[in-house]
């Protein structure tokens, strides 16, 4: 056994030895030591982005903590389950430095773990494209990851699907794109199913507004499946948490084609190994990797790549 393996199963023995009220209380206590000006820097990220809770020392809110100390209590043979079915020790010891994170506040492995080769979504080591590929982009913004899609794989691809809800970003998407050919845009949600949802705006940016069940501002959602005929080669999704109604509704997709997945993983406790779970369920085979974008104050940006084995197979051949 090397050291991330000794690591991680040392920290999970250590956990399950634990009440859920042990935990939190362990957790609320690194927390109320760390360095003020950290604990104001979780307290404001916080307040901006509402997926994980909200957290106030002043007035005793630890709605966060309360949140994390359930997912690790709760779902720690889902985290020897995904750990196990990592492929490679930088993906291990990255879900090591998130859980060592969540419960001690650990900042130095989340550190070590920060990717500087390779653009968000695109390791070069895993992630193969060429002239044939058929790119969906779930939360396509401005155009940011399809440009780095252009840039690292010099501009191969067969076609592109650019899917974005609010209509300044995906007026700019069109504008940033618009010299490139086979490109379609589409102004939809991406969910499990066709219907009509609703988009909540965020104080913070356009790029974190999320869909709801209900609100004022309407757009029409589709499933992938319905919406795209055409073989499907690799599906990007930063949907800020509805990742895993847009999983469910690229089923088909996933089960024929077996498309690359580059799935964000990271906009509450438990996408992490339930998302790789649910791929696993719809199709197995996949092979699994986690890569890190985010800062070592706590784990965001953190990518999901799922690569069906029968295809790095192939490639080797």
């Amino acid at each position: 056994m090397n050291s991330i393996d000794n690591n991680f199963y040392k920290l999970i023995s250590y956990l399950k030895k634990l009440s859920e009220e042990e935990i939190f209380d362990n957790i609320k206590y690194h927390y109320e030591n760390l360095n003020p000006n950290i604990q104001k820097s979780l307290e404001d990220y916080f307040k901006k982005f509402d997926y994980w809770g909200s957290l106030n020392h002043s007035i005793m809110d630890y709605e966060e903590i309360k949140r994390r100390a359930k997912s690790i209590h709760n779902h720690l043979n889902d985290f020897i389950w995904l750990y196990e079915h990592l492929y490679d020790y930088r993906s291990k010891k990255l879900l090591y430095g998130i859980l060592n994170n969540w419960y001690r506040y650990d900042f130095q492995t989340l550190k070590e773990c920060q990717e500087n080769n390779y653009r968000d979504y695109f390791d070069l080591d895993i992630v193969h494209c060429d002239e044939d590929e058929v790119f969906v982009d779930l939360g396509a913004y401005t155009g940011d990851t399809i440009l780095d899609y252009l840039r690292e794989y010099n501009g191969k691809y067969k076609k592109i699907y650019a899917y974005e809800i609010t209509d300044d970003s995906f007026k700019i998407l069109k504008q940033t794109l618009e010299t490139y050919p086979n490109i379609e845009f589409r102004q939809k949600a991406v969910l499990d199913k066709n219907t009509t949802t609703f988009i909540e705006k965020s104080i913070v940016g356009a790029d974190v507004n999320k869909i709801v069940e209900s609100g004022e501002i309407s757009i029409e959602a589709v499933s992938l499946d319905s919406d795209i005929s055409e073989k499907i080669t690799a599906i990007k999704m930063d949907i800020e948490g509805s990742e895993e109604q847009a999983l469910k509704g690229c089923k088909h997709h996933i089960q024929k084609e077996h498309p690359k997945l580059l799935l964000s993983v990271y906009h509450n406790h438990e996408d992490i190994w339930k998302i790789p779970k649910m791929i696993e369920t719809i199709k197995s085979g996949y092979r699994f990797y986690l890569r890190y974008h985010g800062g070592n104050i706590f784990p965001t940006e953190v990518t999901l790549i799922a690569i069906y084995e029968k295809k790095i197979k192939d490639d080797t051949i």
